[in-house]
């Protein structure tokens, strides 16, 4: 179901003015309860601008508001201003540990484990593709430079696993460094939309110290690497891998709106290609 440019902008505009019903966003565009709805499910796929809360959820008289998801607004505690502003900050994987939220989560909404491995090794316990597989609607990724793009579990490449979930219509939006060192990677997952014939990945240019997925608003992982090179002798002996795992509702869409106030001041990995192409002496092979 198709949604054009001057349709968005007055759903846009109509929700920014003040939180209407779904009823009174069919009214404004002239199309029944159900399109509306689709489109601002859309809507806040695509760009995280507006979100929908369910009142009464599970009986007849069920109520959706649409509201404006205000990003000026992201943090609701001291915690997560202070947290916010560190990943701001960073840029590289090293300026911000994972560990800083999860130790705010609670503890029956979090989980975690450690491994020692190599590069290219992926277990079960890990299992990116089994969690990657259980999106519906949407997965948000930050990432550094899109080298998981090249893994494999077990025969399965990663990307192919990415096309059969974009396949499904399950959007993927992704904030990743885009330069001469990672375009190979986001050539090769913008190459899906091609493939597919519709732009179901979105990557955008942005430095910044998370390395996690969110899938569906419902859960979120992350992964922090620990290189012996960076640590005093005898502090840490073998490259160690931590994965920390939350479904804390209030934290997860905290995440969301940081990922949507990067997204939004971001720059379109293609235009960042196109860029790196112009400069002299730069050889950019796709």
């Amino acid at each position: 179901m198709a949604l054009d440019s001057e349709t968005e902008k007055r759903i846009l505009e109509f929700v920014y003015k003040k939180p209407c019903t779904m009823s009174e966003i069919a009214s404004l565009i002239g199309r029944n309860w159900r399109t509306a709805d689709t489109y601002v499910q859309m809507l806040s796929q695509r760009s995280g601008a507006i979100a929908v809360r369910t009142f009464r959820k599970g009986t007849r008289g069920a109520l959706k508001i649409v509201y404006w998801n205000n990003n000026e607004l992201i943090n609701s505690s001291e915690a997560q201003e202070r947290l916010f502003e560190q990943i701001k900050a960073g840029r590289t994987k090293q300026d911000f540990s994972p560990f800083s939220i999860y130790q705010f989560v609670d503890a029956k909404k979090r989980s975690a484990f450690v491994e020692q491995q190599g590069e290219e090794a992926i277990t079960v316990k890990q299992d990116i593709s089994g969690i990657l597989r259980n999106a519906k609607k949407q997965i948000l990724i930050f990432s550094g430079n899109l080298s998981w793009s090249n893994l494999k579990q077990g025969k399965e490449n990663i990307i192919d696993v990415f096309e059969n979930i974009a396949k499904r219509g399950v959007s993927i939006k992704i904030l990743s460094k885009v330069d001469i060192t990672s375009y190979k990677n986001v050539v090769k997952m913008l190459e899906i939309n091609h493939r597919l014939g519709k732009d179901m990945v979105e990557i955008r240019q942005c430095e910044q110290p998370l390395r996690a997925f969110i899938i569906d608003n419902d859960m979120a992982r992350f992964k922090e690497i620990l290189n012996p090179q960076d640590y005093a002798r005898k502090e840490i002996d073998k490259k160690t891998y931590t994965f920390y795992e939350i479904r804390d509702k209030e934290w997860i869409e905290w995440l969301t709106k940081i990922f949507w106030n990067l997204s939004r001041t971001s720059i379109p990995a293609e235009k960042s290609i196109k860029d790196l192409k112009s400069i002299k002496g730069v050889e950019i092979k796709l």
